[in-house]
């Protein structure tokens, strides 16, 4: 296997030879200390990179993992937009702006690629690092995958297409992950849609030398079809996941999540959980935000009727009002800048919230024809 590489400081490409002639382009996110939490430059090399790939017809796929065996991506770093948003109180940045613009766009070529992506999701995959991931046509999850959409903790929602996906999980599944930020093993990703693929986490570089003997073409649906297939047989040597409490406790999770948000908290404020797999999770969503709680309580009652483009174009909206006039700076401080975990939210409890306040942030701060991701399609 021939192996050239070109390397940025945040953002490793390399191309890999195979047998075919064909090459794998691959894609590492190279922030290891930082759990490959991605920034602006990031997501502008990425896209780029991606573009220049899908015109070359030597690249058959695309391999898109993480440096280090922690994470492949534990989200996005925000600390540039909350500096932003502290300087300007109330105003929407540009700082928030172009970093949820670009890092939806990047996403939505991820999920409109033509060419195959395979995403290697070992470790810690949070936040942005879904957004990733979710896109790809092959998601790889092992024994060591952590997955969450921790939003709530931070006063924002699950954003980077979580209107899209989460909404088309089991039953109640989409809402319990975003009000309890609940972390994921591999089981519970094949479960929700997250993995499509399961394997071990030592199984990337035998997987990778077996890819390199396939016979590669330049038809993008074969190459789709043999990189299935491919996966397939060698995840069927992989030993058995672990067990879904997702799956396990279905009903139980739709029983909690059925009814009004009021509702909802009052039933997982009196239920004693205390020995039970929900404590943690439950501990997670009376501690958070209550503005997100109220934004990701809407945010599924949109349903499946927006195309993935109106989903990240409300998306960019309720981001940059989240960063404007909601809990995010608070979350944000509390969390990655002073550490303390003691944020001071604008309102002690959901009914304290103005409805006002939920519709304002619920609507684009742009008209139609001026919005920044108007032409995505």
């Amino acid at each position: 296997m021939t192996n050239s590489a070109n390397k940025s400081n945040s953002v490793v490409f390399q191309t890999l030879g195979t047998a075919s002639g064909k090459q794998i382009g691959v894609m590492t996110l190279n922030m290891e200390k930082a759990l490959n939490s991605i920034n602006l430059e990031m997501v502008q090399s990425m896209f780029a990179q991606l573009k220049l790939w899908q015109s070359d017809t030597s690249i058959a796929f695309v391999l898109l993992d993480g440096a280090g065996e922690k994470a492949f991506c534990a989200g996005g770093d925000v600390r540039a937009i909350y500096h932003a948003s502290i300087e300007a109180p109330g105003e929407l940045t540009e700082q928030a702006t172009d970093f949820f613009e670009q890092e939806y766009r990047l996403d939505h070529l991820i999920d409109t690629y033509a060419k195959p992506i395979l995403v290697w999701g070992n470790g810690i995959v949070m936040g942005g690092g879904l957004g990733l991931m979710m896109g790809a046509s092959h998601r790889v999850v092992t024994e060591h995958s952590r997955i969450a959409m921790p939003e709530v903790t931070i006063g924002l929602y699950p954003d980077v297409g979580g209107s899209y996906f989460l909404n088309r999980m089991p039953g109640k599944t989409g809402l319990f992950l975003g009000l309890t930020a609940y972390n994921m093993n591999a089981a519970d990703a094949i479960y929700v849609g997250i993995g499509n693929h399961y394997h071990e986490h030592d199984d990337k570089q035998p997987l990778l030398d077996n890819l390199a003997t396939l016979n590669w073409s330049d038809e993008a649906a074969s190459n789709h079809q043999l990189l299935t297939d491919a996966l397939s047989l060698m995840g069927e040597q992989a030993a058995t996941p672990q067990s879904s409490n997702l799956e396990r406790c279905s009903d139980e999770i739709d029983q909690l999540m059925t009814g009004s948000l009021d509702e909802i908290v009052s039933k997982t404020s009196e239920m004693g959980h205390s020995e039970s797999w929900l404590a943690r999770p439950i501990k997670t969503m009376l501690s958070g935000s209550p503005i997100s709680l109220q934004l990701i309580y809407r945010q599924a009652q949109l349903g499946t009727e927006l195309s993935l483009a109106e989903v990240f174009r409300f998306e960019l909206g309720l981001s940059v009002n989240c960063c404007a006039m909601g809990d995010f700076s608070e979350g944000v401080r509390a969390l990655l800048i002073d550490k303390d975990r003691s944020p001071k939210w604008q309102y002690q409890g959901i009914q304290d919230i103005p409805t006002e306040l939920i519709d304002k942030m619920m609507s684009s701060p742009w008209k139609s024809q001026s919005h920044p991701l108007m032409n995505l399609s």
